[in-house]
């Protein structure tokens, strides 16, 4: 069973981007996507503040985010790192294994990735990080390079929409 404390919330800010733009997409009639929460159980609570301090997760997490846009049904997850590149090691085979099975599905599926050294954030096709995690899961490296992300996929603060990715999947798509 994994265990939750506060580390659990890094890339907390990246994600409430992600949440204001998610929530605009609604309003425009754009896309539906909803952040899927992963259910907890509190073991130890901090009265004084109001806060649980620690936690065991009740089950494995799929993706942080699912829906659908113009028809089209998204899953994704979001990465934050301030490294230059990617470590594999926040994600999971049952993870991916989801990730898979909706693409199987007609799906999109995909990670949605902020490199807070650069200030930069990248639409990360499925098929890309499969291949790196396969990869590193034969003994090759354990992130994915900067260099693999495509400025083709860079996402932007554009249009009243603080983390555009649905350019990014129409780019993709074509």
């Amino acid at each position: 069973m994994g265990y939750w404390n506060s580390r659990g919330l890094r890339g907390s800010g990246f994600e409430e981007l992600i949440n204001m733009t998610n929530e605009v997409y609604r309003q425009r009639g754009l896309a539906i996507i909803q952040k899927i929460p992963t259910p907890i159980t509190p073991i130890k609570l901090d009265k004084s503040k109001g806060v649980i301090t620690l936690a065991y997760f009740d089950q494995k997490s799929t993706v942080d985010y699912i829906g659908a846009a113009q028809g089209i049904p998204i899953c994704f997850d979001a990465k934050q790192t301030a490294q230059g590149r990617l470590p594999l090691q926040n994600i999971h085979q049952h993870q991916l294994d989801f990730m898979s099975e909706f693409q199987k599905n007609e799906g999109i599926a995909f990670l949605l990735v902020n490199f807070s050294d650069k200030d930069e954030s990248y639409f990360l096709p499925f098929e890309v990080l499969e291949k790196f995690y396969l990869e590193a899961k034969n003994g090759g490296r354990k992130s994915i390079p900067y260099s693999a992300f495509e400025k083709k996929y860079q996402v932007f603060n554009k249009n009243g929409f603080p983390i555009h990715y649905l350019e990014a999947i129409n780019v993709y798509l074509e």
